[in-house]
Formats: structure tokens, C-alpha cells, sequence
């Protein structure tokens, strides 16, 4: 078997760290990470518990592959109730503190109750122990970081902390490590703060051991490689230009949300994208992206390393922002740019900085600023209660609105709560672009259909990384797929569901989807944990895991009235593009999704899909 097969349970009301065998049984049932945490956690935890009360739970989980030497397999997630949404959440990083609690030895930890006072875990290989963190309370994620390295004599050790936004409780706070690596949505680094948990630090000695066929593996995972090499998004589009290249295509089809929506397409698109990155300097003859990087055992290396403009009025007297860190990703540059109108791309990187060092989603703070610019512009919130002029394009007021978020001062207070609430408390909830409370990401559902589905359907509120239909509809992978039409997109959103769930469960990166299918995925694993991971059974597994997330959403009250978009992609036709005129087609695609899924017409599961899938 390629699992570790050890659990790390950690009762912080008690203080105590206790392991415990994985339940193997489950583990074939659901493979680990996301699939296999979220079993324990829905066996353990009522779903109507409030999700900053001492009985929710939260789980840090590994992947069979994670660890191990199949590209990507660096990935790990964290899986709560989210506060954000009130559904489950499992917000998935890599980076190389995944690989370093495989090396360790364990396949997950999770952690119950609330501690008393400020704590973190610490694990050297099998040992692990509750230590103070009160002089790490109110600092940052790189602070934090940097100290406990230092605190334990080793700078090998990996460590994942929230920031200030976390233990404040800001609904979308994250989970950051290696410093801009993140389990960024749906607020996982809010429940860790209400259980005055500041971070988690790693060594790992012990390696990767149980390989059920380490030639096989090798083998296997030589030949996998080679294929997202040869593949021209894996091997040359992404670790060229990262994720940024997506921001000229997305804008020239027609489905950049640009100004909360109103529009979608940019205007300042180029300016804020991969070539914009690229470009050198007037001020300092430099650009602005310095390498690409990679996560643990990444063959991809879509990551960005950016050095922000010294000269720039956002940190022009804060030289400790000088220095290189991680740069923009597509979805951060959409949100605080063309979300909110703004097509300076030094204040987009300042606010990226921002947000990894005080450990918060740009995706949702970006969408956020953009409602409160038209809640501004149509007399709802005033100059004075904002405390700066803020209207689309104001790349001042973007970077003030995060400095104070992460603070939690003045009006960062409301921000903290996300656009859904913030928008409903000054009387206008339609302004909110969020499903579910979750504000989705930069892909239009009017000029790509099928991510409307995905969209009003995601088990977690609005997100790309559940049905990346962009894939097919855009860039014709596996098959091409018309994105203006509603047909067909049922049966496409479900099969993207279902193997997105097995990508992250196994641990490795989705971004693997793009040259690999489910079916390159089945002979790793079999390879590392033995027969029982075939194609037929991997598909049922990825429908299994999605149905058990859809089951503990209902219990926690969701209904299909949840499952829908912003009234304003309903109701106003794009304006430009390829989808000039087009509405999103959400209430033709939904009824059969909910057939295709084998649900009632009320979105519930169906006690014949129950039996078929073993829940």
C-alpha cells in the first residue's frame, strides 16, 4: 500500500496528540486526501454544527501519491464546514508541506475542540506535540513561518499558519504555506483561528515506504511524465506563462466578469496579464515576473516569482515588499483587476502580497472590492464609510481596503465578511457575484455555459477547480464543446466532477487534467497502493465522493433553491464579445443534472443512487 497508514488526532481542548491505524477499508472506498478526509469528517461531525463552534472539526489530509515521485504529488487539503458557505469545505495547496507529513509518516490530522489558548503543532517524523504560539498571535504567515524555523533549529521544517485574517475570522481567511502556497478558499483559516490554532510544523525523515510496486511505479510515472511534457499546455503554456496566460484568451472569447459583472470584457486586460508580467520596466528597466517555480515533485512549474516596483505608491516606503515573492496567479489578477476595473498591475501584485503574507483569498476579497465600487457608485456606501473614494479603477482603494482587511480595522471589518453578507447589510444582495456565499471566479457563465453549471452545482460555492468545463469549452481538451450552448453540459459538468474529485483525492495537482485523463491516473495508483483502482472503479469513486458531499450539504440545510447563479447573469444579456446578447442558461442545464445524477428534482440523492454508490 502506498498510504502511510496513520492518522495524527489532535484534541486541543485536551492538549493531546494521539495516533490512530487509517481505516483501510475507507481508504479503497475513497483513495485519501479530499475524498478520504471528508468520509472522516462527515462520520464525525453533525452537519448542522456552526462552523466556528469547538465541535466542528478540521483535517489536514495527504494523498496516496502525495510524497511520492508522481509529478505534482505534492498536494494536501484541509477539509472543514466552511464559514464562509455553510457547506463543506476542502481547500487544496501545494507547495512542499504535503510531501514533508508523508515523509513523516502521516496521512492525515485532525484536529477537534479548541484550545485555551494560542498553540501550533509540531511533528518530527513520529512525535508530535501542542506548543505555546502566543508570541506568534497577531503576526503574520511569513512571520510565523520564519520564527518557527528558527524556534526549532531547522530550517528544513515545513510549516502551514494563518495570518492575521485568520485569527480574526475573516469568512475567506486562508491556510498559507511555503510562504504564497495556499488552501485559499471557503475560509478553512477562519475555523483554525476559532480554535486558536496558529499553524502546524513539519520534519519529515522516514520518506515514502509501502509502494505496492516500486518498478511498476517507476515505470508508470516516467511514462506519465513524459506525456505533460510533450503536452503544450503542461509542457510549454504553463511554465512559460503560468496561469496568467488564460487572461487574453478568457477576455477575446467574451467571459472575462469585468466591474462585478456588468461587463465581460477588459479593456486593461493586456495590461495585467502574462505578457504585462513579462515586460520590462520604465522605472528600473526590469520586469516585474523574475522566474517561474515549482511545488514538491512538480514536472510543470507553473508557479510565479514577482518583484514588485520599488517606485510604486503602494509600497514606495515599505521596502520589505521590495524583495522577489510569489506573483500573481490568473484568478488573482482577474479579481482584483478586472473584477474591480483596475489595470495597474504593481497594485495587484502589492494586494497578492497582502494576501499571502496575512493569509486571505484574493479570489473573494478581489470580487468584493468590486461590489463595494458599485455599491459606492450607486449611493449605497459613501467616501465616509469606506474611509477612501472607492469606484472601479481606483487601484489606491484596492490596496487600503487590503491593508485594512488584513489588519481588521475601520472598513476592513466589513470586508472580512464577503461580499454576500456585505452587499445584503447595505441593501443590495443582488450586487454580490457569490453562489452559495462563494464568490465565483473569472470565468462568465454567459459566454461559457457549462461554468455556470459548474458554478451554481460546486459542492463548495462558486469555483473553477470543481468542473473546469473552461478545458473542453475553450481549449477543446479532452473534446471541444461549444461554450455558448446549454446542450450536452450536463452530462460534461458531471464527468468533470466526478474526476476532479479523483485528481485531488490521489494528491496530485489538477493542472495534470489538461494532458492526463482519469485513465492515466488509475495505473499510478495501482502501481503505488494495488489492484482496486482501475478506470470503472476511479469513475466510481469520483461519483461516490461528490454524492457524499452533496449528502452532508443537504443535511446542512442546503437545498437546490442553493443551487443557482447572480441574478444579474440571468437577467442581463453580455453586452460585447461572442456572447453578445446571451444570458446564462442555468434553469434549462440544472433539471438534467439533477437526472444525469441520479437525484430527485430536488437535488437530494435518490435512495437507488444511495445503494449504487454505498453511501
Amino acid at each position: 500500500m502506498s498510504w502511510a497508514g496513520k492518522i495524527l488526532r489532535v484534541n486541543l481542548t485536551k492538549g493531546t496528540c494521539s495516533a490512530e491505524a487509517l481505516n483501510m477499508d475507507w481508504a479503497r472506498q475513497y483513495i485519501g486526501q479530499r475524498g478520504l478526509a471528508t468520509k472522516y469528517f462527515v462520520e464525525e461531525v453533525d452537519a448542522k454544527v456552526d462552523p466556528f463552534a469547538p465541535e466542528n472539526k478540521i483535517i489536514w489530509a495527504n494523498g496516496p501519491l502525495t510524497g511520492t515521485m508522481a509529478s505534482t504529488g505534492g498536494r494536501y487539503a484541509v477539509i472543514t464546514k466552511g464559514p464562509l458557505t455553510g457547506a463543506i469545505a476542502c481547500s487544496n495547496s501545494g507547495g512542499y508541506w504535503g510531501a514533508e507529513l508523508r515523509a513523516a509518516g502521516w496521512d492525515m490530522i485532525i484536529f477537534e475542540g479548541c484550545s485555551p489558548k494560542p498553540v501550533y503543532l509540531s511533528i518530527v517524523d513520529d512525535q508530535a506535540e501542542l506548543r505555546d504560539a502566543a508570541h506568534l498571535w497577531g503576526t503574520t504567515v511569513w512571520h510565523t513561518e520564519a520564527t518557527i524555523k528558527a524556534e526549532l533549529q531547522d530550517p528544513q521544517t515545513r510549516v502551514s499558519s494563518i495570518g492575521r485574517a485568520g485569527e480574526n475570522r475573516v469568512l475567506y481567511a486562508a491556510v498559507v504555506n511555503d510562504l504564497h502556497r495556499a488552501a485559499g478558499r471557503s475560509g478553512v483559516g477562519a475555523v483554525a483561528g476559532s480554535k486558536n490554532l496558529k499553524a502546524i510544523a513539519v520534519r519529515g525523515t522516514i520518506g515514502v515506504e509501502n509502494l505496492h510496486d516500486p518498478k511498476a511505479f517507476m515505470k508508470v510515472t516516467a511514462e506519465k511524465k513524459k506525456i505533460l511534457h510533450d503536452h503544450p499546455v503542461t509542457g510549454q503554456g504553463l511554465p512559460a506563462f503560468g496561469t496568467q496566460v488564460l487572461m487574453s484568451v478568457i477576455n477575446e472569447v467574451g467571459a472575462l466578469p469585468t466591474r462585478n459583472a456588468r461587463d465581460v470584457q477588459f479593456e486593461g486586460a493586456k495590461r495585467i496579464g502574462a505578457e504585462a508580467m513579462a515586460e520590462k520596466r520604465p522605472s528600473d528597466g526590469k520586469a516585474q515576473l523574475v522566474t517561474n517555480q515549482a511545488c514538491f515533485g512538480c514536472t510543470i512549474a507553473c508557479g510565479r516569482i514577482s518583484k514588485i516596483d520599488a517606485t510604486h505608491f503602494s509600497v514606495i516606503t515599505k521596502p520589505q515588499y521590495w524583495g522577489a515573492s510569489g506573483g500573481l496567479e490568473y484568478e488573482a489578477a482577474w479579481a482584483m483587476g478586472a473584477a474591480a476595473g483596475i489595470d495597474d498591475l504593481e497594485a495587484l501584485q502589492y494586494a497578492n502580497l497582502i494576501c499571502n503574507e496575512d493569509g486571505f483569498d484574493p479570489i473573494t476579497f478581489g470580487s468584493t472590492v468590486g461590489a463595494v465600487y458599485e455599491l459606492c457608485e450607486i449611493g449605497a456606501l459613501t467616501k465616509e464609510q469606506v474611509g477612501i473614494e472607492a469606484k472601479f479603477g481606483s487601484a489606491r482603494a484596492l490596496c487600503e481596503l487590503a491593508d485594512l482587511t488584513a489588519r481588521g480595522e475601520g472598513f476592513g471589518r466589513e470586508m472580512a465578511m464577503g461580499s454576500k453578507r456585505l452587499a445584503a447589510k447595505y441593501g443590495h444582495p443582488e450586487l454580490s457575484m457569490s453562489i452559495k456565499g462563494q464568490e465565483f471566479p473569472a470565468y462568465d457563465p454567459r459566454g461559457i455555459q457549462g461554468m455556470g453549471l459548474g458554478y451554481a452545482t460546486s459542492n463548495r460555492g462558486g469555483c473553477h477547480l470543481r468542473s473546469y468545463t473552461v478545458a473542453s469549452e475553450v481549449m477543446g481538451i479532452p473534446v471541444k464543446t461549444d461554450p455558448l450552448v446549454t446542450e450536452g453540459k450536463a452530462d460534461l459538468v458531471k464527468a468533470f466532477q466526478d474526476g476532479t474529485a479523483v485528481y485531488d483525492s490521489a494528491g496530485i495537482c489538477l493542472f495534470t487534467s489538461f494532458a492526463w485523463t482519469v485513465a492515466d491516473i488509475a495505473p499510478q495508483l495501482e502501481a503505488a497502493c494495488g489492484p482496486g483502482f482501475d478506470l470503472d472503479s476511479l469513475n466510481l469513486i469520483g461519483e461516490r465522493i461528490w454524492n457524499m458531499e452533496r449528502d452532508f450539504n443537504n443535511r446542512a440545510g442546503l437545498t437546490n433553491k442553493d443551487d443557482d447563479l447572480p441574478v444579474r447573469l440571468k437577467t442581463e444579456p453580455a453586452k460585447t464579445g461572442p456572447a453578445k446578447g446571451l444570458v446564462a442558461g442555468i434553469d434549462k442545464m440544472l433539471p438534467e443534472y439533477y437526472q444525469v445524477r441520479g437525484w430527485d428534482d430536488k437535488g437530494r440523492l435518490t435512495p437507488e443512487t444511495r445503494k449504487r454508490l454505498g453511501l
